[in-house]
């Protein structure tokens, strides 16, 4: 499952609508669609926006194994 199904399956699970996530996200409830079609992508922001909404971690959201150490620079 990728970020995209994840935020899909979130929003569902919780029986939201694409209008009030639209609304949250200051936009279109049609962008909202175009995301989950994957027509467009969300911004890092959005996906911040929507972790805290959800009260979920990004690392969650994007399907990063819990614990997985960083790569140092």
């Amino acid at each position: 499952m990728d970020y995209v199904e994840r935020l899909r399956e979130l929003r569902t699970d919780r029986d939201i609508g694409q209008k009030e996530i639209a609304a949250l996200l200051g936009c279109q409830q049609s962008a909202v669609s175009k995301y989950e079609k994957r027509k467009a992508n969300y911004s890092i922001d959005d996906l911040l926006l929507l972790c805290r909404y959800y009260n979920v971690s990004a690392d969650y959201v994007l399907g990063l194994p819990e614990g997985m150490p960083y790569p140092k620079r």
